[in-house]
């Protein structure tokens, strides 16, 4: 009998049944304002017929529920690229800053795992290094459900925050940065060529919450990719062996995106480097003080409730990314 290929595994039925519930719920919102239409039709006839002015507050309410149907059917139709729809592999590292920084990088780990809850997402801890004295240095999340790639990939970049910092005892003024790397996950039928002797896998202790194993068994596994120098780790799971598969898992997405962008001609190492995480290079700043605002550099989009954004509320932003992305290749074509 022949080995299993991906099409027979638990993975690719979780896979399926991800697209098809996508798919269903696209199609019932075309059919929901198919019938705000009709109903906003059968509104403008009766006031129309009986010269009654009641009906105008129904009808702007029907009007403004289908302006919203609409808007998140385009946002739908924008999410066009090969890998939109895939799961969405994130990881986040404390620029400069120090302690500030690092606990900027845990403020975005709780807001991205906001948003990804709230959009109906599924958040996964694949690995996390914390800070000595607070926050997080690194950390790892798996982001899955249908267009969840296409929803996050707007987030990879700089994020500069600005505040007094509640670790200086004269509450002075201080700039942090976190960087974020947003990549798909990579399912078997996408042929990533993975030679295992040129991955050098070391196992040591994991370290933080995790039980009785922490510190007493070499569970964590971290593999690097000699002929690129990528390195990819994981601490979270339980067992040796379900932390290498991670560790596969995300050194797949990893080497799948370092060759995309290379082919591109965009950055030629996707191992959690950028430009510099400092001044210049943010995507998005943050600002709590002197004022609140937070305000993406790529698309001008902007807000004051900083505290929103902060709990997760990600969708203008993710919206305006999209939106700017459809323009652009517009104007290339």
């Amino acid at each position: 009998m022949a080995a299993p290929g991906f099409w027979d595994t638990p993975e690719a039925a979780q896979k399926v049944a991800q697209e098809a519930d996508g798919l269903r719920d696209e199609t019932e919102g075309f059919r929901k304002l198919e019938q705000k239409a009709e109903d906003l039709a059968t509104l403008w006839e009766m006031a129309s017929e009986e010269q009654d002015d009641s009906y105008v507050k129904e009808m702007e309410e029907t009007l403004n529920a289908a302006q919203t149907q609409l808007a998140h059917l385009e946002i739908g139709m924008l999410l066009c690229d090969e890998y939109d729809k895939n799961n969405a592999i994130l990881t986040l590292h404390a620029g400069a800053g120090g302690t500030e920084a690092q606990d900027w990088t845990s403020m975005l780990l709780r807001m991205f795992t906001r948003f990804s809850e709230r959009e109906g997402y599924k958040v996964e801890l694949m690995d996390i290094l914390p800070g000595e004295e607070a926050g997080v240095k690194s950390a790892t999340i798996e982001i899955s459900g249908h267009n969840a790639y296409g929803i996050l990939k707007s987030e990879k970049g700089v994020h500069r925050l600005v505040r007094i910092s509640p670790f200086d005892a004269n509450a002075r003024r201080h700039t942090s940065f976190s960087a974020v790397d947003v990549m798909p996950e990579i399912d078997e039928t996408v042929h990533v060529d993975i030679n295992m002797n040129e991955v050098r896998v070391d196992v040591y202790r994991a370290s933080g919450a995790g039980g009785q194993h922490v510190n007493k068994t070499s569970s964590a596994v971290r593999m690097t990719h000699l002929p690129t120098g990528i390195v990819v780790q994981c601490q979270n799971e339980r067992s040796q062996l379900q932390n290498k598969e991670m560790c596969l898992k995300l050194l797949r997405a990893k080497l799948f995106d370092y060759e995309k962008n290379k082919q591109d001609k965009m950055m030629s190492d996707i191992a959690g480097d950028y430009q510099a995480i400092e001044w210049g290079s943010q995507i998005r700043s943050y600002v709590f003080q002197p004022y609140t605002m937070v305000k993406d550099h790529r698309t001008g989009a902007e807000t004051g409730n900083v505290q929103a954004v902060m709990d997760g509320d990600l969708k203008m932003f993710s919206e305006a990314y999209l939106r700017s992305l459809r323009q652009q290749k517009v104007k290339e074509n």
